[in-house]
């Protein structure tokens, strides 16, 4: 499978739809209340899904959390962490 460059450090913490849990997913950068990763929303939209797929694979989130996630990553990608 081809590689997208979404493993670029994403500082996901200043995103209001992410939370950090310890304990939850290894305390990973997760969706707020779920166990999603949003690194998997941004790949999965980097390698071709439309926002509509990417909606039914993961229906707890709406179309607007979606693309606030692909407009952040794409915003945030590669920048230096504080």
């Amino acid at each position: 499978m081809a590689s997208v460059e979404t493993d670029l450090e994403i500082d996901w913490t200043t995103c209001e739809l992410i939370e950090r849990v310890p304990g939850k997913v290894s305390g990973r950068p997760i969706v707020r209340g779920t166990r999603i990763l949003p690194e998997g929303i941004v790949n999965s939209y980097e390698m071709g899904e439309s926002i509509e797929e990417i909606r039914e694979d993961w229906p707890s989130l709406s179309v607007a959390q979606i693309e606030r996630l692909i407009e952040f990553a794409h915003a945030h990608r590669g920048q230096a962490h504080p």
